[in-house]
């Protein structure tokens, strides 16, 4: 009997089928997102396969054990995996292209000993790889190495390698003959990654996926592709700075709120394990206006940031407000602030504000120390250098607590600073007696500048 193909219309953000095109996704609710796809029906026999050892039980009879973790050469990862690759586990690294998620990978297995790996290329050739691998000066001879685009054929490379660590580079380049359909579409994406996981989890063999994102900065392709995977990676930064950030935004098997900072050398990623020392300036001996420091958080990883901020008369008759790694919204937020509750006119001023290192943060407490640094430009009266800073800034003008501040104070201390500024009665129940950094607690913006420059 032929295989009898249809016509159906796919989501592209969530994977609805519907069988005619809709201008809305029953699924998702978004507009515009249906595409056209051939696929080949299957039979019924071949739908479903019948497990007589699978039965249920409950809750209570299952048993639990720890899960045997694969520890990665670079400790950064490992810190966002929450201890290294679980046995079985699947990994979605995604990032925009040229960011380094192929460099991050290869590294890392061309650094493991006594592992057979087998990485799945289907975007560059081997001739490539090989030339990136002598890039980083490394060379592994249990790294296998593989071009194919064909999903049987790969897993009969898998057969043959029988690896312990499966790389595919990258998943939308991947097709399965069974579709009609070309690579990278839904359909295509779907079967090849639920394909991949069965494996996983049958044979207990790790699997790391890279993953193209679209322009609006999410996974490419279904939104199912990240319900199957156990762990979504993203790799962020801009291509211009040397900085980039690992952050995790799905993890079953660890935690959400680790991060791990690289830093992009000429031969690879270096890590980054003290950030606060280089997104310090080290300039002149003479501090200049309208720059402080702030005590910010990624996650649960306190480190220190330098704020930028140059504040001038408007040329023309719009001021501007021109903001690089910060809220745009946030910082008009703080400049109605200033000048409601603190009473400094910067209506008909121009303020650029600039996150040192290209990284953007999204902390509040970092609040404290924009204002500061914007008043700092204003008046034209530096900030001494060894003072920092942490607090949110509320619409009254008080300075309101903060999460995690002894960590933070701890990392000033560590990092050499002699005074933090911190909100009012945020540190109760943290002995402060043994700290040689000075504390200055404050409760509104007021007492803040008065502090600096009184």
């Amino acid at each position: 009997m032929a295989k009898q193909e249809k016509t159906v219309w796919f989501c592209s953000n969530c994977g609805t089928e519907s069988a005619k095109w809709m201008g809305r996704c029953p699924g998702c609710g978004e507009w515009n997102t249906m595409v056209e796809e051939r696929v080949v029906k299957k039979s019924k026999s071949s739908t479903f396969e019948r497990r007589d050892d699978v039965v249920a039980r409950p809750i209570s009879q299952i048993e639990t054990r720890e899960e045997q973790r694969m520890r990665m050469p670079s400790e950064e990862l490992n810190r966002v995996l929450g201890g290294g690759l679980v046995a079985g586990s699947i990994v979605l690294v995604g990032g925009e292209p040229g960011i380094g998620k192929s460099t991050l990978v290869l590294q890392n297995i061309l650094s493991m000993r006594g592992k057979r790996i087998l990485y799945v290329s289907g975007e560059e050739s081997a001739s490539q790889l090989k030339m990136r691998a002598d890039r980083i000066g490394k060379l592994n001879d249990n790294c296998f190495i593989v071009c194919d685009t064909s999903l049987e054929s790969i897993l009969n490379h898998i057969a043959q390698v029988d690896p312990e660590l499966l790389i595919v580079d990258s998943i939308q380049t991947i097709a399965s003959d069974a579709i009609e359909s070309s690579a990278g579409s839904v359909s295509q994406v779907r079967e090849c990654a639920a394909r991949l996981l069965r494996y996983a989890k049958e044979s207990g063999t790790p699997v790391i996926l890279i993953g193209h994102i679209n322009k609006e900065g999410s996974i490419a392709g279904p939104k199912v592709l990240e319900h199957i995977v156990d762990a979504v990676l993203q790799f962020e930064g801009d291509r211009h700075y040397m900085y980039r950030i690992l952050r995790s935004i799905k993890n079953r098997f660890g935690s959400t709120s680790e991060l791990g900072i690289y830093e992009m050398v000429q031969k690879g990623l270096r890590e980054v394990t003290n950030p606060s020392e280089l997104l310090l300036s080290q300039g002149s001996e003479d501090p200049l206006s309208g720059i402080t420091i702030g005590v910010t958080l990624e996650g649960v990883r306190p480190f220190l940031i330098e704020t930028q901020a140059l504040v001038s008369t408007a040329a023309y008759g719009t001021p501007q407000r021109s903001v690089t790694g910060f809220d745009a919204k946030r910082m008009n937020m703080l400049l109605a602030v200033l000048e409601k509750r603190v009473g400094f006119k910067l209506a008909q001023k121009d303020v650029f504000l600039n996150i040192a290192g290209g990284l953007k943060v999204n902390d509040p407490a970092l609040d404290l120390s924009v204002i500061c640094a914007i008043l700092s430009s204003n008046v034209d009266i530096a900030v001494p250098r060894d003072v920092c800073m942490s607090g949110e800034v509320g619409l009254s003008g008080e300075i309101r607590p903060i999460t995690r501040i002894e960590q933070r104070v701890l990392e000033a201390e560590k990092l050499g600073f002699g005074t933090i500024i911190i909100p009012k009665h945020n540190i109760k129940g943290f002995d402060t007696s043994r700290l040689k950094i000075k504390i200055v607690e404050v409760a509104k913006v007021e007492e803040a500048f008065r502090s600096l420059f009184a």
